[in-house]
């Protein structure tokens, strides 16, 4: 039995401003028509498996579930009250795979990667399952092509088999975390090291039972968390008070380093963790001048950049080796060799207390999204965009009147005791503390124009008194 686990959280701070907490690259379509994390399951379609269990935070959930249901799939999707790094998470997972008294071989997958070759990707995935079947918790290493500062490492020991029939495969001697350019270039030249994947395969009992031999208090508060998680609509809550106290640390540092169990089997598929706008450039399709441009872009004698443009013309002259990425509220300019430094800049947006860090321009909820068009001291205004049968939650605001337009569509809304239909050109008036609510009971999208008036208009304005998705 083959149990896949996704890891879908983090935050993908090098890839702004496309990628920003409430909306990481996992969840972006970056390499194609899908999301990185809906690619990550498709690709499991060549084996026969259990269900995905896949591990987010509160804040994604939605994201997660909408996403699934686009591939018409169900999985367990367990959330975690706080990130604890990746030991804890797979540990969960893990725990929640033997509920029922099965033993998996579990696989494990950051969901924000690109994989080139899937029948290669497969193949690592076989020979490093025989392994598993051996008792050793398996980790898959790429062999390294150029000195990447981007990537942690993986040197590897003595080798294990020689057999024939199987991938070579490595005692895992240490895990190293990203280094400069000089130590790269050394690792890179002894042929000792391998780029570390972040993909790991092996049978739930064994790995449970490493973690609890070598990370007793991990292992406790986890299983603490499981037992007394709880069921909300999608999604399995972990408990919160139990996973506060468990330790924050890696399934490197927790159990694969410490293990004698751990190899690392060579993956070789035309990897890579997208993990700057460089990646992401080295990839894609690129034109006769090496540039990957997307969207409205006029490029006159530009050479090996990559120019990403949202919403407007974006024109370049003379240029070499850019970044240049346009969204609707942010626009980032960067040499190709300084953007593993992006997170730098986000760290800065953060000090100064800008949304721009945080949240798009366009932010997404569970019935559908809204865009920010206009904002003064007193007034907002957004274009909100309703789903078949989304609906938001029966509400009020304390600091706020709201105008309501519906442009496309019919909305049934409620105010107070009554509930009415607003059709295309129509219009009604929420009054500050009214109580109000709106669906769209339609099999086509609704949007309406709202204009926001008040002396307060932050999104913690709102009481909600009931709503469909289960928030507070």
């Amino acid at each position: 039995m083959i149990q896949p686990i996704i890891m879908a959280g983090g935050s993908g701070t090098r890839l702004w401003p496309l990628s920003r907490e409430s909306r990481p690259k996992q969840f972006l379509n970056l390499t194609g028509d899908k999301s990185l994390l809906q690619q990550t399951i498709l690709r499991l379609g060549t084996f026969t498996h259990s269900p995905p269990i896949l591990v987010c935070n509160n804040q994604h959930r939605f994201l997660v579930a909408e996403q699934m249901h686009q591939l018409d799939l169900k999985c367990d999707i367990l959330l975690e009250p706080e990130g604890k790094n990746t030991a804890p998470s797979i540990a969960l997972a893990a725990m929640k795979s033997m509920q029922n008294g099965d033993d998996p071989i579990l696989l494990v997958f950051p969901s924000d990667h690109n994989i080139e070759n899937s029948e290669s990707f497969k193949s690592s995935l076989e020979q490093a399952i025989i392994y598993t079947e051996r008792g050793k918790l398996c980790t898959l290493g790429v062999s390294p092509d150029r000195p990447e500062t981007g990537y942690g490492y993986i040197r590897k020991g003595k080798q294990v088999s020689t057999e024939s029939t199987v991938a070579e495969a490595f005692e895992v001697k240490e895990f190293v975390e990203k280094p400069n350019v000089e130590i790269a270039r050394s690792y890179l030249e002894s042929s000792q090291y391998y780029w570390n994947s972040g993909i790991f395969v092996f049978k739930a009992s064994v790995f449970l039972s490493e973690l609890k031999l070598y990370s007793p208090d991990i292992y406790a508060s986890c299983q603490r968390s499981i037992q007394k998680s709880r069921k909300d609509l999608d999604f399995i809550r972990i408990d919160e008070k139990e996973f506060e106290v468990c330790p924050t640390e890696s399934v490197d540092t927790a159990v694969f380093e410490k293990t004698s169990r751990a190899v690392v089997v060579s993956l070789e598929c035309g990897w890579n963790d997208i993990g700057s706008w460089s990646s992401l450039w080295s990839i894609s399709d690129k034109d006769e001048n090496g540039n990957c441009n997307e969207g409205d872009v006029l490029a006159l004698d530009t050479e090996y950049c990559l120019i990403k443009s949202e919403n407007r013309l974006v024109s370049t002259l003379g240029v070499r080796d850019l970044v240049i990425v346009e969204t609707k509220d942010s626009v980032l300019v960067a040499n190709k060799n300084s953007v593993q430094k992006v997170g730098e800049l986000v760290k800065l947006l953060k000090a100064r207390n800008t949304d721009e860090w945080k949240v798009h321009r366009e932010v997404y909820r569970p019935w559908g999204k809204y865009d920010l068009i206009d904002l003064g001291s007193c007034y907002q205004v957004k274009r909100i965009t309703v789903n078949p049968g989304g609906t938001l939650s029966l509400q009020e605001h304390k600091h706020r009147a709201e105008h309501w337009v519906v442009v496309v569509g019919s909305a049934l809304v409620t105010k107070g005791d009554k509930t009415f239909t607003v059709t295309q050109n129509e219009s009604t008036f929420i009054s500050m503390g009214e109580i109000h609510a709106l669906h769209n009971p339609n099999e086509d999208i609704l949007e309406l124009i709202e204009v926001q008036t008040g002396s307060y208009l932050g999104e913690d304005d709102i009481i909600r008194y009931s709503d469909t998705y289960g928030r507070n």
